[in-house]
Parts: structure tokens; sequence; C-alpha cells
């Protein structure tokens, strides 16, 4: 009975409701992993993308081997459709999956790190592997990421002991 009434709630609200209100911390980060990874053909949902993040949230990037870049939600979007465009992924699609999360969750706050492997597939490079550093709160009863901070590993700067 309880299955029942719990289904025709969320069968009355609102589309995105239903999407996001439910996801835990660690499941906004996987769709946030599953929404930039796409076939050939076709590009991620960036309204989707930009969903999962606080509007004032702030993204750091490892651009080059010696820099960083701070963008805001929309300025990582367009970072990454850029990136899509000089990559020409739309042909081949992009991979970026999760290899290892660690999450620490505490009351309306979580922080979790992620180690992940980007690829783009058929390219004659080998998957490059990252760690994400990722910052969210429980904002109104859904998860949204505040900050994520991105860090490429090198033979100097190994892949963090915690994964």
């Amino acid at each position: 009975m309880f299955i029942f009434f719990f289904i025709s709630a969320v069968s009355c609200l609102p589309a995105q409701d239903v999407e996001h209100s439910f996801l835990t911390a660690e499941e906004v980060i996987t769709s946030l992993y599953n929404l930039v990874t796409f076939d050939a053909g076709t590009t991620p949902d960036w309204d989707r993308v930009r969903s999962l993040f606080l509007p004032e949230a702030v993204v750091v990037l490892r651009t080059s081997r010696e820099s960083t870049s701070v963008f805001s939600v929309e300025g990582f979007v367009d970072d990454f459709i850029q990136f899509i465009e000089r990559a020409e992924a739309e042909k081949t699609g992009f991979r970026e999956e999760i290899i290892s999360m660690k999450p620490m969750i505490f009351g309306d706050m979580a922080d979790i790190w992620v180690l992940y492997e980007a690829s783009i597939p058929g390219s004659q490079r080998p998957p490059q592997q990252g760690v994400d550093f990722f910052s969210l709160i429980k904002k109104e009863g859904q998860w949204v990421i505040v900050s994520v901070t991105n860090e490429i590993p090198t033979s100097e700067r190994p892949v963090p002991e915690i994964f």
C-alpha cells in the first residue's frame, strides 16, 4: 500500500522534481558523468547538466600542465562545448567514466572525490585519468553541486592514496 501511495505522489510531481529530488549526492555526481558522456552524432543535454549545479557554483579545471581556469557553470558548459568542437567529438562521441568515488556526507553537505577516465572513442590518444573534488549542499531537499576542482595525475603528482 505504501508503494502505491509513493508512486501516486511521485507521479503528481513535475518532471524535474522526479528526476532530481530523490537523488543522493553520489547519484548527482554519477548523473553528471553520464550526461557529459555521449555517443557519436549526439551531444550532452546542457540544461540537465546545468540543473545539477547551484547557479552560483564555481568550477576549477586543470587546463594545461601549469595552469588552471576558474569558470562559472555557464563558462564550464561553454568551455566543454568548445572542447567538443575542437576535438570534433560530435563525430566520435566522448566518454568520461567514474573509476572510483569516495563520498563524505554530513547533514546537508557532502564532499566527493572522483577518480575518472576520459577518452574519445577511436582516438590514438590513450584514456586520460583525472581527479575531481566536488562539494555539494542539499538545498530545498535537492543535492546540488556547489564547486568542482580538477587535477590531472602525473608521475610527479600520482593518483591520491584515497583511491
